[in-house]
């Protein structure tokens, strides 16, 4: 009973505070509260400072929150690949608070990142405009926040297996003690409205088909990922292409031992089926071992009109190669005593493959002399993985040696080798299914982020011009 009586009293206390405190404030500004309680009668100052002391930080910590607001222009949805500006209004003058982002990706590993920023003289903070004085990156960079998530789990990439749910990325406002001040979730769509996404399991296909809205004719990509992911697929269909993602190792590591590239011919040809089509031939998308299969294809099988090959190698990684029941290619090995381990337990192979101009291991260079394709060959100079610079270097001598002027060129200084689409969390370091490990990747933040803005662009321009669409022939297999 005395506990329900200190209660009513206590809320009494409260109420009465708060209408107190609200008068004030109304009256003479809330600035001048204290100036006020000193000229008051002793014995009412007296009881409106023991009743409000308890209630007052409260309220300023409320009305000063309410008035915070985070904005993410310009809108809270978005495509993944595209950039938002974020900025904070409603701070305190040169206010120092702590800006963070958090994603859980498809395979359930939480990524965050965080830095620090001061508001300007009107209360503001602009990620376009103003730098971060520390945490996951310095400097200014208006997309640094999500771009610089690093997963809670050590050696994880960002994973997006499923590209029906968006990227879902919680950005928040902090005091430097850590208390939240605000708070707003962005989404970022991987697939536009009239997009499809049918999964294909025939024959030795096991995809994705992403296909755009509208009657076509669309030109056709082959985008052979390491592994699954449909990131890059999807927004790709958001260009205007008809994309099959088909993962180089299969989920069962059936073709860890050996790979036929058949099973890849059999997805072109599929590709080449679908009603949407018109290109004569295809595009291919690729990466890492990605572009060996790639590159493969170009200089084995007809139809290839362009390809993209981002930090490739000119000859064959790790897993023979087959093609009509031979082998064609032999394999490049990497030499496990000179791998470099380092203190996260990643391991640096960037000097460990073998020489693909030595004398032995001529068997495992692609012949890209045959192919009558375009290129595009993107390297970079901090790729940890191998040289693929030099590997860019040597093929280009190659192909001017027999002739050729059907290729293009782009170097990134200071950028890793895992290159994804724009805005995606930089991967330093993930699990390399060719050496049994983790390994580093390589890249600087900066540098990183520009390389893959601009890449983006690149490909989606390298395609619309050497990708033909025959309306006609689209017309035919409808």
């Amino acid at each position: 009973m005395h506990s329900g009586i200190l209660k009513a009293k206590s809320k009494q206390v409260v109420t009465r505070s708060k209408k107190i405190f609200a008068y004030f404030e109304r009256v003479l500004n809330l600035k001048h509260i204290w100036a006020v309680t000193q000229v008051c009668h002793k014995s009412a100052r007296s009881r409106v400072l023991r009743e409000t002391k308890l209630t007052t930080r409260l309220i300023l910590f409320e009305k000063m929150s309410s008035q915070i607001r985070l904005k993410l222009l310009p809108s809270v949805k978005c495509m993944f690949d595209e950039p938002i500006q974020v900025k904070v209004a409603g701070l305190r003058p040169r206010q120092v608070v702590s800006m963070r982002a958090k994603s859980t990706d498809d395979k359930g590993v939480v990524f965050s990142s965080s830095a620090t920023y001061r508001a300007d003289s009107n209360g503001e903070v602009d990620l376009k405009r103003d730098p971060s004085l520390g945490g996951s990156y310095v400097g200014v960079e208006p997309m640094g926040l999500l771009c610089s998530m690093r997963p809670h789990t050590m050696h994880k990439k960002y994973q997006k297996t499923n590209c029906i749910n968006p990227q879902v990325v919680k950005f928040s406002v902090h005091e430097e003690e850590g208390r939240l001040l605000a708070e707003m979730t962005n989404e970022r769509l991987l697939m536009r409205d009239g997009v499809t996404r049918v999964p294909v399991n025939e024959g030795n296909i096991r995809g994705v088909l992403f296909t755009p809205p509208g009657k076509g004719p669309f030109p056709a990509v082959l985008e052979l990922p390491t592994s699954i992911s449909e990131a890059r697929p999807s927004l790709l269909a958001n260009k205007g292409f008809v994309v099959l993602s088909k993962a180089v190792y299969d989920k069962k590591g059936d073709n860890f031992t050996e790979m036929h590239l058949d099973h890849f011919e059999e997805a072109m040809n599929f590709l080449k089926e679908q009603p949407k089509v018109g290109s004569k031939g295809v595009g291919i998308m690729s990466r890492c071992k990605g572009a060996n299969i790639g590159l493969s294809l170009a200089a084995f099988v007809p139809g290839v009109e362009a390809i993209v090959c981002i930090n490739a190698c000119n000859a064959n990684v790790v897993t023979p190669l087959y093609y009509k029941k031979r082998q064609i290619l032999s394999s490049l090995l990497y030499d496990e005593s000179k791998f470099i381990t380092t203190e996260s337990g990643a391991v640096i192979v960037k000097d460990a493959l073998e020489d693909p101009l030595a004398e032995k291991n001529k068997g495992s260079l692609i012949p890209i002399e045959r192919a009558k394709t375009h290129f595009l060959f993107a390297a970079v100079e901090d790729d940890l993985s191998w040289d693929s610079k030099a590997y860019m270097d040597e093929m280009v001598v190659r192909l001017k040696h027999h002739g050729k002027e059907n290729f293009e060129t782009v170097f990134y200084p200071g950028a890793g080798h895992m290159l994804e689409p724009p805005y995606a969390p930089h991967c330093p370091s993930s699990f390399h299914a060719g050496v049994g490990k983790p390994v580093l990747w390589g890249g600087e933040l900066k540098a990183h982020i520009a390389a893959e803005i601009h890449l983006w662009k690149k490909i989606q321009d390298f395609f619309k011009t050497h990708l033909s669409c025959d309306a006609t022939q689209t017309k035919a297999k409808l």
